[in-house]
């Protein structure tokens, strides 16, 4: 802050210099010491340090994610982190990245505009190599994708982006979806090279394999929520936890989960070679099972009911008939062979 002198201390100021006191180079060097921050207009700050955080926080969530449902795609250990975060133009992240390469350009509904999400070559002919059987030494390989090799990368990156609504659920309800998958970046203008850009780049480790995933948001596309990466808002958000809201929201998902049922008449041990020598018309003696006993439904891995057998509209069907105590299915193979012994 600057201080305004008084007619006095001007006085005694011009006395000292005029007495030799003071120098003048000293009383220039104080009056110089101003802070001076240095702006490029080329390269303008629009991301503040604050976001840029909030946005390592959401990406950091996303990496746990995909480290999770790639390393049980691909049966292999898989493991992501974010190493930076940073603020540049589109024109410096197309000039970074190789040619060819995998850039799949997503639609950020309901945001406008697209981001790109841009996977290194070792990665993707990596997680092809494991896909196809191998085990996963595609990271050499440097050519344009195949169709079949497009495709299959389509269903990766579709899984990772649930990944990626999962983790800006706090800020957005964002449903990106993939638009194109192209291979050379100069094909994926998605916005004029000058405009500023925020870019998540994330180490990615596929077995003994290391590459890089780069998340390219314009800040076009991100503008209408800018306000919300905070972390005030960010904390509030992950506070607000369990409210009624986000309980119906809960349970409407955990309504379309997909989940096994089986209905077990029974079962047996047996030796290996006695499996491998049954045949048609062989018939098995269930030893715990009794005729009319009723079939135990399974969900999952867990017995939850009793059920009966019968035919619905010509298909094989079974009728409930009484809940079972939640047990775990060892529990209950446990009980039954002592109910039998």
């Amino acid at each position: 802050m600057n201080e305004v002198l008084s007619q006095d201390e001007i006085d005694q100021l011009l006395t000292a210099i005029s007495s030799g006191d003071v120098e003048t180079e000293e009383v220039s060097q104080v009056s110089d010491q101003r802070k001076i921050k240095i702006y490029d207009f080329k390269r303008p700050d629009k991301f503040s340090k604050e976001q840029i955080r909030t946005v390592s926080i959401m990406h950091e969530t996303f990496a746990r994610l995909t480290t999770t449902s790639l390393s049980a795609q691909l049966r292999s250990l898989v493991h992501v982190h974010v190493a930076s975060v940073d603020q540049l133009t589109y024109e410096e992240f197309i000039r970074s990245i190789p040619n060819p390469t995998t850039l799949a350009v997503i639609n950020m509904d309901p945001l406008k505009g697209s981001a790109v999400l841009e996977i290194d070559p070792s990665v993707t002919f990596t997680i092809i190599d494991r896909l196809f059987g191998g085990k996963g030494e595609g990271a050499k390989i440097t050519r344009d994708l195949s169709d079949i090799e497009q495709s299959v990368m389509e269903g990766i990156i579709v899984r990772i982006l649930g990944n990626m609504r999962e983790a800006w659920s706090q800020v957005i309800d964002l449903r990106p979806r993939l638009g194109q998958i192209e291979t050379n970046p100069q094909f994926a203008q998605i916005v004029p090279p000058t405009e500023m850009v925020v870019l998540v780049t994330l180490e990615t480790k596929v077995g003994e394999i290391e590459g890089m995933m780069n998340f390219c948001i314009p800040y076009l596309t991100i503008e209408p929520i800018i306000s919300k990466l905070s972390a005030q808002y960010w904390y509030s958000s992950v506070r607000r936890g369990a409210t009624t809201e986000n309980l119906n929201i809960l349970r409407e998902r955990l309504a379309t989960v997909e989940v096994a049922l089986a209905a077990e008449i029974g079962n047996i041990e047996l030796k290996v070679r006695d499996v491998l020598s049954l045949k048609a018309g062989d018939i098995i003696r269930l030893t715990n099972t009794r005729v009319g006993d009723p079939m135990i439904l399974k969900v999952g891995n867990r017995a939850k009911f009793y059920c009966r057998p019968g035919i619905v509209k010509n298909k094989l069907a079974v009728q409930i008939i009484e809940k079972l105590e939640e047990m775990e299915t060892d529990e209950f193979e446990e009980l039954a062979a002592e109910e039998e012994g």
